[in-house]
């Protein structure tokens, strides 16, 4: 079984390294990409635990990035954890995604619920900080009944906490991925509302994979997608998207997986350098 779309406590995981490596081995996945968003720290832990068992780690990023105006995730797998480029991008994001939270979390108080730095680093512990953590600090709080409300009410885009984001073009974002020796595919579609002009001009600027098979996705989203691959020369790849019942009720690791020669098609993109 073959799961591209996973996060540790790198980011926003709920589960850190060698657990969520050990949970995937018991439901039978044996190939695991680890994405975390906008850092590669998780990967050595994910490395050494997947070695123990047997299993294969695709080293891999998530990154955050517009396209047309739209916000898109953009998965790299395969990519070098110690590229220079990564680990400097990765440090920005850090302290961008500290003083984002800063600002969240001060709209919060001002709203009238008094949570603190702290506490969404209590949560974080040395995670990547990101909206989810927030999220969770408010569940434990009360304040919310889970993380999906938190999101409705006060996170999510255009909502009262909500703080934008560095933005990071999508061909850049391919770059990164690629300058690093990875493949770039498109996370999620379906979710992101991603268009056909949208996936078209991320396809021209080195787009090589699009995650038809999300937890998400039902069949006619999934259907809708497939064509897209198809039609722009991209590899459907598939990922749960898996971040621990405390983020993301309901997803579930190898519920989305692909097939063998799908998963070497795409290695080979990454081998061959192929845009």
């Amino acid at each position: 079984m073959i799961d591209l779309h996973s996060h540790t406590t790198a980011s926003d995981g709920q589960h850190p390294p060698e657990e969520l490596l050990a949970l995937a081995s018991a439901a039978g996945v044996t190939v695991l990409a680890v994405t975390d968003h906008d850092t590669v720290a998780g990967l050595g832990a994910a490395t050494e635990a997947a070695r123990a068992r047997g299993m294969e780690l695709v080293p891999g990023i998530e990154l955050s990035a517009f396209v047309l105006g739209r916000e898109c995730h953009i998965l790299g797998h395969f990519l070098r954890p110690d590229d220079p480029d990564i680990s400097q991008f990765a440090d920005k994001l850090r302290t961008e995604r500290e003083q984002r939270m800063e600002q969240m979390v001060e709209k919060m108080r001002k709203l009238g619920f008094p949570v603190r730095m702290e506490d969404v680093y209590a949560i974080a512990e040395k995670g990547h900080l990101g909206r989810p953590h927030l999220a969770r600090a408010l569940v434990e709080k009360g304040w919310c009944v889970d993380t999906k409300e938190a999101f409705d009410r006060f996170l999510g885009d255009g909502r009262p906490a909500w703080v934008d984001r560095y933005r990071l073009d999508g061909a850049d974002a391919i770059q990164l991925i690629r300058n690093a020796g990875g493949t770039a595919t498109l996370a999620h579609p379906g979710t992101s509302k991603m268009n056909r002009m949208e996936i078209q001009t991320l396809a021209k600027a080195g787009l090589n994979g699009l995650e038809v098979h999300h937890s998400d996705h039902n069949p006619s989203v999934r259907e809708k997608y497939l064509a897209l691959a198809k039609e722009f020369d991209l590899v459907p790849t598939s990922g749960s998207d898996f971040h621990g019942e405390k983020v993301a009720p309901g997803r579930h690791l190898g519920t989305a997986s692909m097939a063998p020669e799908l998963f070497a098609k795409l290695r080979a993109r990454a081998t061959a350098r192929t845009l």
